[in-house]
Formats: structure tokens, C-alpha cells, sequence
């Protein structure tokens, strides 16, 4: 019979093989989307990484990670993508105070447990009230389900790899959107499968669909936004 966790809960330590000795450093990169080096903590030792131990990293060095494969990878945002973030968060906010159709979190602490031992904290999900647990919002560490919408602002580090990992998890996890804001170029992909998106250019519309019915954010006016001080 299958373990249900529930939001309260950490899930609980799971066996992971054993990697053969013959497998290197580099294998782990390209398993995890050929994601930079220093972005992969050596503690726990990859292939051993459990939710504790992704919980304890946080409390002990402040470092959010991600939980892959029984690895943490650290999750980098810079000072401007978390503004984007912060700015698309208001806007699906102010939209929600008159749907009131579920809500929205900004990530950072923001742990969402797509399914066993996958962990993932994206820089904003949505998630609709009927997919709360008791329709309330979780007061456990690590939520206990994905987003209906998922957002990624995407900094330096990120690779297209990692990117495309990310995108099969959240879909598995639950999400029918994802959005991928490019601040370097001002641009940004909607995916409503892992293989299917659309490509919004500067002057082009973030469109909530059916996830967001009514919702559009200009990116123009998104992007001007995180620019005024």
C-alpha cells in the first residue's frame, strides 16, 4: 500500500541505491541538467539527500535548495529576478482578491513536494483552493502538493537542462502552467505541456488561461515596473 503524506509531515527516510563506484562528478551534473558545480551541496552526500536534510541545510547555513534525485542543488535568484517575482506575485494577488479563486506564494521558502523525493520551490506558484488540503492553506514545512501555475524567473546559473528537468517535474507534480521570464532578454515562454509553449516577446501579454481565467500581465509594464525605484 502506498504512503500518503500529509502536509504536516516530512516524508520519511528513503533508501536510495547505492551509486557504482564508476560514476563520476560529471554524470551527476548531466543527470541534474548540467547545473554549475557550486550549486550542488556535498552534504548530505549526493544520492543520500532526504527532506531533512534539504530542511536542515536551511536552517543551517540559510542556503534554499532543491531536493533531485537525493541531491540538494542550491536554488540561485538574484536581488532584480526576485523583484520580477515579487511584481508578478502582486499581480496575480490583486487578481485573486477578486476571483478568490486560491492563492499565490513567492518562493524561498516555499517547498512544494511534487511527488516522493522531489522538492522543488519555484519563485511563485498558484495553486487553486480546491487542490488545499481542507481548503486551508498548509502549515507544515514542505508542501504536500505542485502548482497549478508555476513561474521560474530565470538568473545566470540556470541551464536549459535544468530548465527542461524542471518543467517535467512540475507538470508530473500536478501544474498545467508554467511560466519561463527571461529578465536578460525581457521575454518569456508559457508551457502548457512540457513539450508545448508559446514564446511571448517584450511587447507580449503573460496570459493566466484557463488556470487564471482573466488574468494578462504585460511584460512591458512588468519589467518597467521592477525597473522603478
Amino acid at each position: 500500500m502506498a504512503t500518503v503524506f500529509t502536509d504536516m509531515t516530512i516524508s520519511p527516510e528513503v533508501v536510495l541505491p547505492v551509486a557504482p563506484p564508476e560514476r563520476s562528478v560529471a554524470d551527476l551534473l548531466e543527470q541534474l541538467g548540467d547545473v554549475p558545480p557550486q550549486r550542488v551541496r556535498m552534504v548530505p552526500c549526493p544520492g543520500t539527500a532526504t527532506e531533512l536534510g534539504l530542511l536542515e541545510a536551511r536552517a543551517r547555513g540559510g542556503r534554499v535548495c532543491e531536493l533531485i534525485d537525493g541531491t540538494l542543488v542550491e536554488k540561485t535568484l538574484g536581488f532584480y529576478e526576485a523583484r520580477v517575482a515579487t511584481r508578478v506575485s502582486f499581480h496575480i494577488e490583486l487578481h485573486l482578491q477578486k476571483a478568490r479563486s486560491g492563492i499565490t506564494v513567492v518562493g524561498g521558502d516555499a517547498y512544494m513536494r511534487l511527488f516522493p523525493g522531489r522538492v522543488r520551490v519555484p519563485d511563485v506558484a498558484y495553486v487553486a483552493r480546491e487542490r488545499l488540503p481542507g481548503g486551508h492553506v498548509p502549515r507544515g514545512p514542505i508542501a504536500n502538493f505542485g502548482p497549478d501555475l508555476a513561474v521560474e524567473v530565470l538568473s545566470e546559473s540556470n541551464t536549459r537542462g535544468e530548465m527542461s528537468r524542471k518543467l517535467q517535474d512540475y507538470f508530473a507534480g500536478g501544474s498545467q502552467l508554467v511560466w519561463y521570464i527571461d529578465p536578460k532578454t525581457r521575454t518569456a515562454e508559457a508551457y502548457t505541456t512540457p513539450e508545448r509553449h508559446t514564446e511571448i516577446g517584450e511587447d507580449g501579454v503573460l496570459s493566466g488561461g484557463q488556470v487564471l481565467p482573466g488574468f494578462e500581465l504585460s511584460l512591458r509594464q512588468l519589467f518597467a515596473e521592477a525597473d522603478e525605484v
